[in-house]
């Protein structure tokens, strides 16, 4: 039985490489990015990060274009193509009548096709795939010390923004009225979403890097009232979600991304449904929520 547990659970990890950097790489993100999903959603920016992850895509496509798989210039384009559409989106939105949703929508339609197109033009379908659903199984050194630096960076700018990013949460009028950090407190969180995308990008690809930032924080709704509890516990999710996915793909030959991401949904669903802060038992059977 513990052998079997063993091969299971830690064979993997400890026998191949490819492993243990992919739960590195993976464990980079859920620290950094998962934090920033708490945020987001609390903001009820949610689909806006989804809308911001395939923003990066044109940009990366560009650094594809030039020089290849290159972890460097797949960053750098993302990054300068990210916060291009968020300037861009928050340009459109003042100076018209479009809300700002759906100015992020066409953003977003239009950096996915133009991605798309841009990688099509000089890569093969495997690249495509690559990109749009990422290589975790393949980071390299420079791949995980950029994740690594990215989480870094990110812990460092919530430590010092944390009082006006709560406050703008839960009432940015007031955050404007009181302060002048609330322009500063937007855009540095704006740029912590690119940022934390990028890093995602690297590992999950465009199309599931919002994953591992968004479902373990929605996951986490349903468990934690305070926002520290639900950062802890989102990353918590994130982390365990990451490792049993890998688990999962490299038993079942599984595609990784996929794996570790519906891992994540399989989470927030058995939330949904037994979740002590507004789960469907909590809210409408609560005798029997309780007892069980």
């Amino acid at each position: 039985m513990i052998a079997a547990l063993h091969d299971w659970f830690i064979a993997p990890f400890a026998d191949f490489a490819f492993m243990r950097r992919a739960l590195l790489g993976c464990l980079a993100i859920s620290v950094g990015a998962t934090p920033v999903g708490v945020f987001l959603m609390l903001r009820r920016m949610s689909l806006t990060g989804d809308a911001m992850a395939h923003a990066i895509l044109p940009g990366a496509a560009v650094g594809f274009l030039i020089s290849g798989l290159s972890v460097g210039a797949m960053t750098i384009g993302g990054l300068v193509a990210g916060m291009a559409v968020a300037l861009l989106s928050g340009f459109v939105t003042r100076v018209t009548t479009l809300k700002e949703d759906a100015s992020m929508a066409a953003f977003y339609l239009i950096s996915l096709a133009a991605g798309v197109l841009i990688v099509s033009m000089r890569g093969s379908s495997v690249d495509l795939m690559h990109v749009l659903f990422g290589t975790v199984l393949a980071l390299n050194n420079q791949a995980l010390v950029l994740l690594c630096a990215i989480a870094t960076i990110t812990w460092v700018a919530l430590a010092v923004l944390f009082r006006p990013l709560v406050l703008e949460c839960a009432d940015p009028q007031f955050l404007r009225s009181v302060s002048r950090l609330s322009a500063v407190t937007h855009f540095t969180f704006l740029a912590l979403v690119v940022l934390n995308l990028v890093a995602g990008f690297q590992a999950l690809g465009t199309l599931m890097s919002v994953g591992l930032m968004i479902l373990p924080a929605a996951a986490a709704r349903f468990w934690a009232r305070g926002i520290g509890g639900m950062i802890a516990l989102a990353m918590a999710i994130a982390a365990g979600s990451s490792a049993v996915g890998l688990l999962l793909s490299f038993h079942f030959a599984l595609a990784s991304g996929p794996a570790i991401i519906l891992v994540a949904g399989a989470v927030y669903a058995v939330s949904v449904v037994l979740g002590r802060e507004g789960g469907i038992l909590a809210r409408y059977l609560p005798g029997v929520h309780l007892q069980s």
